[in-house]
């Protein structure tokens, strides 16, 4: 009987009725980042959004960032309510360029101004807003760190990807703390499995080597080998999100990204609660977590300052 009354209304009102369907666009698998869906969903609950009840997900994977553009112009296509693109600044870009109209809400690594995703901070206009995790920003904070953690290192370098947008200018903040500490660091650039490679066989054909990874979903998607590389060829790595120290990797500081993805969610809800995009200011991460992992230190002879063990948020044993 409900159903036969709802066909009856008129064509407005049934698709008032209708579940809102949300845009899940993210550069990367599905398989390691089930514990950022969960968050997202998390977030989606708190404003009273529950995954195949108020809200249905449609989920859009790419295997390589050359997919993001159709990926995202199939989501518009599809007419969903609001895309999300959760810590993934490729896909941010991709969505933008492919409508002005739906509602999009992004985290991503670099400034999203410089980006040109939104006008400024507090007033983003249009239809974008979202989270800056300040992955940038932090660059300089995790050389010293690595410093710090490994003492005895003669020289660092750092691993960027070229290819995504905001490698200019984390190169820019890691040689600005370089400077301020008085080192100087080399930079390799991989976007392929071989390159990655070629970089850890280079970095350590000199004794004293240690690298800072940068922020980039393509390191993130093969955690377990970027780890796996820096232990057999004994370089101490500092990683940007816990995924890498998780895996076996020396250490990580960086956002806490299940709560940013969590943000996201929420700011997604309170979009499909009637809010628009243009109103919502572009907020910026206020979690963070520094992760060590003392087996991998064990393995590469290095100790652990007490300091640091004090500030760590989570200790691997």
């Amino acid at each position: 009987m409900v159903g036969g009354a709802a066909a009856c209304l008129p064509r407005s009102v049934r698709a008032q009725l209708a579940t809102p369907v949300v845009g899940f666009l993210y550069a990367g698998p599905p398989e390691p980042n089930s514990r950022r869906v969960t968050a997202f969903r998390n977030g989606l609950n708190e404003v009273g959004y529950v995954d195949g009840r108020d809200v249905t997900i449609l989920f859009r994977w790419a295997g390589k960032d050359e997919e993001l553009p159709e990926l995202a112009a199939d989501l518009v296509r599809r007419r969903v309510a609001v895309i999300a693109t959760p810590v993934s600044t490729q896909a941010a870009l991709a969505a933008k360029a492919a409508t002005a109209t739906i509602p999009i809400v992004f985290a991503v690594g670099g400034d999203p101004v410089a980006l040109g995703l939104i006008a400024s901070l507090n007033r983003p206009g249009g239809n974008i807003t979202g989270i800056s995790i300040l992955n940038v920003e932090l660059m300089s904070k995790r050389l010293g760190l690595l410093r710090e953690l490994a003492p005895q290192a003669t020289h660092f370098a750092a691993l960027v990807n070229p290819n995504t947008a905001f490698t200019p200018a984390v190169v820019k903040s890691v040689q600005a703390g370089s400077a301020s500490l008085g080192i100087s660091v080399d930079i390799f650039r991989a976007s392929t499995d071989g390159e990655i490679t070629a970089a850890f066989t280079s970095i350590a054909q000199r004794p004293g080597g240690a690298l800072l990874l940068g922020p980039d979903a393509f390191f993130t998607s093969r955690s377990a080998e970027i780890t796996a590389l820096a232990a057999s060829h004994a370089v101490p790595t500092m990683y940007v999100i816990r995924e890498f120290a998780d895996a076996g990797g020396l250490i990580s500081y960086g956002p806490d990204i299940e709560h940013t993805c969590e943000q996201v969610g929420t700011y997604v809800g309170r979009i499909l609660a009637g809010e628009k995009p243009a109103d919502l200011p572009v907020v910026q991460s206020d979690k963070f977590e520094m992760v060590i992992n003392l087996a991998a230190a064990k393995t590469l002879g290095l100790t652990v300052p007490p300091t640091m063990l004090a500030l760590a948020n989570a200790v691997i044993e």
